[in-house]
């Protein structure tokens, strides 16, 4: 694979994301749409709340699709054999996601484009020299320094701009608003101890619903609508931990497909990718 071919094409090019959950699917499914070759990592049993439209849910059923694409588990002992697994998983059509919580396969794979998406909110290692372009997703990262871009997280006019000097806009806390609510819409662990819920992604609530236990302790839905994510059963929590998230548009139809800010972020990460592969050019006619 010659990744510093002027005359690249898409489908040349190997991208490793850092992350499957719901805002890296966003990312990884639009790469892999636009005929990027992708691979992504995770940690040991991921906690993803919306677990429907996450790519890393495979790492519990060995595969698991989200809008037509299929993604495979590449097991293996080694980073090597982790790498081998995910090549054979690529040729076969599908897409790679393997255990590698440290990145070990990124100087094995020397891909053309690194992603850092696990949301950390702070760069947990990701360097500027792992590949030819280095892009890191929301706070934590300073563009020029450790990224070459970064992507805009934070909802609102700027969602999904490229930055490519200086930082991401700060975290918050608060999510951003869906039908007029924000804190509100979230499922929070009372306490510490063993999730257990009581409905389904995808089921309907109302306002004051026991929609899950943590230990002995009930978790209510502040508002009315769907289930649109939700932890898995026997996850150990700290008290605070967001459990799940309540939609209020109650749209089943949401539970299933890519939100629009996963998309918004999606569209940056690869407008940033084609802005450095293939030479975009800036007012003064210089390659960025």
């Amino acid at each position: 694979m010659n990744t510093q071919s002027r005359d690249r094409t898409p489908c040349e090019s190997l991208i490793i994301v850092k992350g499957a959950g719901d805002l890296a699917t966003g990312i990884i499914h639009r790469l892999w749409r636009s005929g990027f070759l992708v691979i992504a990592t995770e940690i040991e049993n991921p906690t993803m709340v919306r677990r429907t439209v996450s790519f890393a849910e495979c790492l519990y059923s060995k595969h698991h699709t989200v809008e037509g694409v299929m993604a495979v588990q590449a097991e293996g002992t080694t980073t090597a054999e982790k790498l081998s697994a995910s090549m054979k998983i690529l040729d076969a059509g599908s897409l790679p996601i393997t255990i590698d919580p440290d990145g070990e396969i990124v100087p094995l794979a020397r891909p053309t484009a690194l992603v850092d998406a696990i949301m950390a909110k702070e760069n947990l290692g990701t360097r500027i020299d792992q590949a030819e372009v280095v892009v890191g997703i929301g706070p934590g990262f300073n563009a020029g320094v450790d990224v070459h871009a970064i992507i805009e997280t934070a909802r609102g006019h700027d969602i999904g701009r490229v930055i490519l000097d200086g930082k991401a806009e700060p975290n918050t806390g608060v999510p951003g608003p869906i039908g007029g609510y924000t804190m509100e819409r979230l499922l929070r662990s009372p306490t510490a101890g063993t999730f257990k819920p009581y409905v389904a992604i995808g089921d309907l609530v109302r306002a004051g619903d026991v929609v899950a236990v943590v230990g002995r302790t009930a978790v209510k839905a502040e508002i009315s609508g769907v289930i649109r994510g939700l932890l898995r059963e026997g996850i150990e929590v700290k008290e605070g931990y967001k459990v799940g998230d309540v939609d209020p548009r109650a749209k089943v139809s949401h539970c299933h497909t890519i939100s629009d800010k996963s998309r918004s972020v999606g569209g940056g990460v690869l407008e940033a990718i084609m802005m450095f592969l293939f030479g975009v050019k800036n007012s003064t006619g210089q390659k960025r």
